[in-house]
């Protein structure tokens, strides 16, 4: 997630129970272009004990295969390519999502990087970019080139992050390649993220926006593994990760209204778990100014020690399956090499 998977937001995740992977932001890549400063920072700086994953995106065969050289002496578990962007400033250059559009391409990229990466390849990606009609078409090419895992984000480009999700081509998709895929697209809480993996057969689990509204969510699907009753937080303890969201990113020396922009765009995904105050919440923090009104809201909302599931209302899950496979195995098998069970 631009913007928002750094060095900083892994600590906070972290903190609160912690992903079994990491993934960076995605590094721009053109003919004269370096890997990001802040990008190859956050690698430096990952504080977790957790393998990171780094993303590259872009469309010139040559120049991913140079920043993949260079990316490679960085302490990374794998490298990736995406292809799922669906922001039209990325999709409309031919990059991101924009690649699905060009199998010819894509095809004479993953087989440059296939011939060069000596770490593990990923690659992310959607059903396509208008349809999923090429998905079997975009599946033939990745099984060709044998990445070591791919994520499926089981709608299309244009779609966004609109409903439905195709849960059911993940299931496609696991049948077909040759190595682990992970699935992705609106997993919103841990009994539907085990159901997700038992319909669809996926090695495990990328969550991204949830995870910003609730970074406890992975250490709920653990226990919801483990048999145990899943860990709600209180109002309380999700204003103190506000407040440690504020002081990672709201930049000192900066406008305190540009402070307090910074530290919106993480409220946005928080406000719409508050259930049946999250639209109060929503209409109120979009509209301060100051750090004094920014907590002002907060405290209104969040002083108490009821329990918060954190899930949009709109977004409630299917029930749970009786079983699923381990993330941590992912992780012990496809970023350390093993064979998978």
């Amino acid at each position: 997630m631009q913007d928002v998977t750094d060095a900083s937001f892994w600590a906070l995740v972290q903190e609160r129970g912690g992903a079994d992977v990491y993934w960076t932001e995605y590094t721009r890549v053109h003919a004269c272009s370096r890997p990001a400063r802040e990008i190859v920072e956050s690698i430096l700086n990952n504080q977790t004990g957790r393998p990171v994953v780094v993303q590259m995106m872009g469309n010139d065969p040559e120049a991913l295969v140079r920043t993949a050289r260079s990316l490679e002496a960085l302490p990374v578990a794998a490298i990736e390519l995406n292809l799922g962007c669906p922001a039209p400033v990325v999709y409309r250059k031919c990059a991101g999502g924009g690649l699905l559009r060009d199998p010819e391409r894509l095809d004479k990229i993953l087989g440059r990087l296939r011939d060069t990466v000596s770490l593990p390849l990923s690659l992310k990606t959607r059903l396509g970019f208008d349809s999923e009609t090429h998905f079997d078409t975009l599946l033939a090419i990745y099984a060709r080139h044998r990445p070591d895992l791919v994520v499926v984000h089981a709608r299309t480009v244009l779609q966004g992050y609109r409903l439905p999700v195709r849960y059911d081509l993940i299931r496609r998709a696991v049948e077909r390649l040759p190595c682990p895929v992970l699935a992705n697209g609106h997993i919103q809480e841990p009994a539907q993220a085990l159901s997700i993996l038992a319909q669809t057969g996926a090695r495990g689990c990328m969550i991204g926006r949830a995870a910003i509204r609730n970074p406890w969510i992975f250490q709920q699907i653990r226990r919801v593994q483990a048999g145990l009753p899943v860990y709600y937080p209180t109002g309380r303890e999700v204003l103190r990760y506000i407040e440690q969201l504020w002081t990672a990113y709201a930049t000192p020396g900066h406008p305190e209204r540009l402070q307090t922009q910074r530290v919106k765009l993480f409220m946005n995904f928080l406000g719409e778990g508050l259930g049946p105050q999250a639209e109060q919440f929503l209409y109120f923090i979009r509209r301060v100014q100051t750090r004094l009104e920014f907590f002002d809201v907060c405290r209104r909302f969040l002083e108490h020690d009821e329990p918060l599931h954190l899930v949009p209302t709109a977004g409630k899950a299917v029930e749970a399956a009786p079983s699923a496979p381990s993330a941590q195995r992912f992780c012990e098998n496809v970023l350390t090499g093993s064979p998978a069970p």
